[in-house]
């Protein structure tokens, strides 16, 4: 899939755990896991937009667009 997903990258920069982001969010861990390895299919603006809060970046530092390289 052409998008990348840098969640893992951000709580690294910001030194919290998946687990505290999970917490000050208000979804369940295993969901934070899933969004960070790329499985899932979609992000609600209303949770993508708690993250950028709590991790003060933009969407951009969190999603990223790289094309398949057949496609390109």
């Amino acid at each position: 899939m052409p998008i990348i997903v840098n969640l893992d990258v951000m709580l690294a920069k910001r030194k919290m755990r998946s687990r505290d982001l999970a917490a000050q969010i208000g979804i369940a861990e295993q969901n934070v896991s899933l969004l960070k390895s790329g499985k899932v299919k979609g992000v609600r603006f209303d949770t993508l937009e708690k993250i950028c809060e709590i991790l003060q970046c933009q969407p951009g530092d969190i999603l990223e667009y790289r094309p398949d390289e057949k496609s390109a």
